[in-house]
């Protein structure tokens, strides 16, 4: 199935129309289950649901006005990790705006006559991609191994093969990622 689907990115690649609809099914669970797993890290009140991210992200993925190059499979779904990390923080942002409510506080109807609302805290996912774009800055590779991990909850093995890098490194890139991040968005 690997090998098939890697003729049939090859096949998008070259503009073939009908290569985008035989992708679909042969990708769509595994896209699925990184979509679920990705929403089940957010915050509850998150109203993006699984399917539609995983539409959203392939729409960008196979989009016929844009050339699209993939070097197999894990670097497809390396891509669709992305393209969700992109598609959760323009929902984020766009949440923000006061437009959208950005300003608003989501409080439970049932405990509103007893409880004051909560201040609203800072969106995590706004600040963990600002965090990562320093990162990206100052070592690129542990940039992209948090977003395989984090946003395509790929293993540090898989992580390891997409990036084409030992899984011992991959292990230490993802150690030194994990306190950089948590130094950065702590503010120490």
């Amino acid at each position: 199935m690997e090998n098939s689907i890697t003729q049939i990115l090859a096949a998008v690649e070259q503009g073939d129309p009908i290569a985008s609809e035989k992708l679909l099914p042969l990708v769509y669970e595994e896209l699925r289950k990184l979509a679920a797993q990705r929403l089940a890290q957010e915050k509850s009140g998150q109203t993006l649901q699984a399917t539609a991210l995983v539409h959203e992200a392939y729409l960008r993925l196979v989009d016929a006005d844009r050339t699209q190059e993939w070097n197999g499979r894990g670097h497809f779904f390396a891509a669709a990790a992305e393209a969700m990390r992109r598609i959760l923080i323009d929902n984020a942002r766009r949440k923000q705006r006061i437009r959208h409510g950005g300003e608003a506080k989501r409080i439970n109807m049932d405990e509103a006559a007893q409880v004051a609302a909560p201040e609203p805290q800072p969106d995590d996912l706004l600040e963990l991609d600002a965090a990562l774009e320093r990162l990206a800055k100052e070592d690129a590779p542990a940039a992209e191994l948090v977003k395989l991990r984090y946003f395509a909850g790929l293993t540090i093995p898989q992580a390891a093969e997409v990036l084409a890098i030992s899984p011992r490194k991959a292990d230490f890139l993802w150690s030194f990622a994990r306190a950089w991040l948590r130094r950065e968005m702590s503010g120490n």
